[in-house]
């Protein structure tokens, strides 16, 4: 008989990643131990499904609780990726400051704390459905809770593949049964890649074949086939998408993914039933009593609002991306937004995104050092929702004046404040102990403006510049419907909403959004939709994966850095083009003797 191992439902909620060296992402160390007998029930074998959908949120904090292994990507798609720079001060958190300036290795512990994550999370779901496989006859719900595992797993697979490229280790059910320790490689005899967008390809769909459509109340939570189809569609665009030209990437999958896009623009539904759509206003996408159930979420983390001033229910878990004082605790003071990504969203007289060149060219709109931001310049609505300005209300906590309470060092973090994900004042009414970043808001893992967008690369692909505007006017559409008044009420500023040709007054800065008209080549629809993308998708993690996997990394980051040197002087670092994926960690390569080969990027 194949081996099972089981764990208690207690243990499995409370595993951390191993910080040790070897193949520990492999073996499976129970904590404590339970009977079988208690688990082979559907109560107990429910239970082991929580614990795999607890990674969704446990780790969400790492190891160290710094964010490397968080699915906000914060750490790789943001600071990486050009969008924030690392705050705190310069010296701590050297690990982070190696991502920060591109100078890591693959001894970098956030690079094994993130690999260490997504093998954590792949071991419980095998746990999972090789249980209930074997107690499938005593179970009447078995196959939706082994496809609810397969969805987990697949997507943390490709979570591996995002990171790691495809060349990393699959480790199968049955690789999982025979072995505490699965002799798994990434290369076959003859020393070649094994890329293995097939297995979770396999994966992904074989959840969808058994998923539901909707889901009972108190169940909302759990996957569904269109939040399934929806990943899916996702991993086929990062499997169609160029990267640059090595082996193992670049499949064509375009038809693939386009027909799930379709589907579920036409016909999707989130797990109450109600239809896909936009979020009347992007605001409400991250306010409290209104960021849940607008139609726009299809994967979402669920968050209650609860917690302590050590452990608090949040993205970011811990006080890392807080403020030093400003809003009751002493918090680090990571993750502010950079100063390219900000004057990004300066527009022209027409309401439009400027080119590169136009926005790097512009003065900060918060000088270094000096809280008096330029509120005059007419920027896209959006900034003030991602980021947080001098000058500018912060959600309802007041506007930022002191520099000291709201930026550690800004020699090295720069002028602005991550807000995008904070909690609201009104949201702690009564609340004593929990941290600022405490929040019921839901994470979004994938919402529908992603699906709207992504449709709108694959209309790129084909050559359908009418859909491309199309769809990128119906996003930016939205930013007209919401923008930051001026706390009291009364200002000079005003939202110039070219949308809907209306003015909306006392703004807390000026605004101004307006659609594109038609593209005149292929080229002008690219770029109208990847500034898109980032506006719409500003501080949610996104920028990094987004530039790597259209080939243009290194031009992207080698651009800003030379923008962002002019007020940080850390930026000296050449981005090399091969780097589309990090590197296998250096203990997992150095002890699995011989079965993990280092990825062509990192040889």
């Amino acid at each position: 008989m194949k081996k099972v191992l089981l764990y208690s439902a207690f243990a499995l909620a409370s595993l951390t990643m191993s910080t040790g060296c070897g193949d520990d992402f492999l073996e499976l160390t129970p904590v404590s131990s339970t009977s079988e007998g208690t688990l082979s029930t559907p109560e107990g074998v429910d239970m082991l499904l929580t614990g795999a959908y607890s990674t969704l949120n446990s780790m969400l904090s790492s190891a160290g609780g710094m964010g490397e292994a968080s699915l906000t990507n914060w750490v790789w798609g943001d600071i990486v990726g050009g969008d924030a720079n690392k705050g705190s001060t310069a010296s701590d958190q050297p690990d982070l400051t190696q991502l920060e300036t591109w100078s890591w290795s693959s001894e970098n512990g956030y690079i094994k704390n993130r690999w260490d994550a997504v093998y954590e999370s792949v071991k419980r779901c095998n746990n999972v459905i090789s249980l209930a496989t074997r107690l499938a006859d005593q179970l009447p719900n078995a196959a939706d809770i082994i496809a609810q595992a397969q969805f987990l797993k697949g997507f943390w697979m490709f979570e591996g593949i995002r990171i790691y490229g495809p060349a990393i280790p699959y480790v199968s059910v049955e690789d999982y049964e025979t072995s505490t320790d699965p002799q798994v490689s990434n290369v076959d005899e003859s020393g070649n890649y094994i890329y293995i967008w097939d297995k979770v390809e396999a994966d992904l769909k074989a959840a969808i074949a058994a998923l539901p459509a909707t889901r009972p109340s108190g169940q909302y939570g759990r996957a569904t086939s269109w939040m399934a189809k929806a990943v899916l569609a996702k991993f086929y665009l990062y499997w169609s998408s160029p990267y640059d030209g090595s082996a193992g990437y670049g499949a064509n999958k375009w038809a693939e993914c386009k027909a799930l896009l379709d589907e579920i623009i036409a016909n999707g539904v989130d797990a109450k039933g109600q239809k896909y759509q936009l979020a009347n206003d992007y605001q409400s996408l991250w306010h409290y009593e209104t960021s849940d159930w607008t139609g726009e979420s299809i994967f979402d983390v669920q968050f209650t609002f609860s917690g302590t001033t050590s452990q608090t229910n949040s993205p970011f878990h811990t006080n890392a991306t807080e403020f030093s004082g400003a809003l009751g605790y002493g918090g680090w003071g990571f993750y502010q937004p950079s100063f390219e990504f900000v004057n990004s969203y300066i527009v022209d007289d027409a309401g439009l995104p400027l080119s590169f060149a136009e926005y790097t060219a512009h003065a900060p709109l918060t000088p270094m050092g000096d809280i008096n931001t330029d509120l005059a310049t007419f920027t896209d609505p959006r900034l003030d929702v991602n980021a947080g300005r001098f000058g500018v209300p912060y959600l309802d906590w007041g506007i930022p004046t002191n520099l000291t309470a709201f930026i550690r060092d800004y020699g090295n973090g720069g002028m602005y404040l991550n807000k995008k994900n904070h909690s609201w004042k009104a949201e702690r009414a009564g609340a004593s102990t929990t941290h600022p970043v405490s929040t019921a808001v839901n994470y979004h893992i994938i919402r529908f403006a992603d699906i709207l967008l992504w449709r709108a690369e694959v209309a790129l692909h084909d050559g359908d510049l009418a859909m491309v505007n199309e769809l990128v006017n119906k996003v930016r559409a939205r930013a007209a419907n919401f923008y930051v008044a001026a706390e009291g009420g009364s200002s000079a500023y005003v939202l110039d909403d070219k949308v809907n040709g209306t003015t909306g007054a006392n703004a807390a800065a000026n605004y101004r959004i307006g659609l594109y008209p038609a593209f005149a080549n292929a080229n002008e629809a690219r770029e109208a939709l990847e500034r898109e993308m980032r506006l719409e998708f500003g501080m949610e993690g996104r920028r990094w994966f987004d530039i790597a996997r259209w080939g243009k990394v290194a031009d992207v980051l080698n651009a800003y850095a030379a923008s962002e040197s002019k007020y940080l002087g850390k930026f000296v670092n050449t981005y090399s083009p091969s780097w589309v994926n990090f590197p296998i960690p250096s203990s997992e390569i150095n002890t699995a003797m011989g079965r993990f080969v280092q990825t062509a990027s990192w040889k």
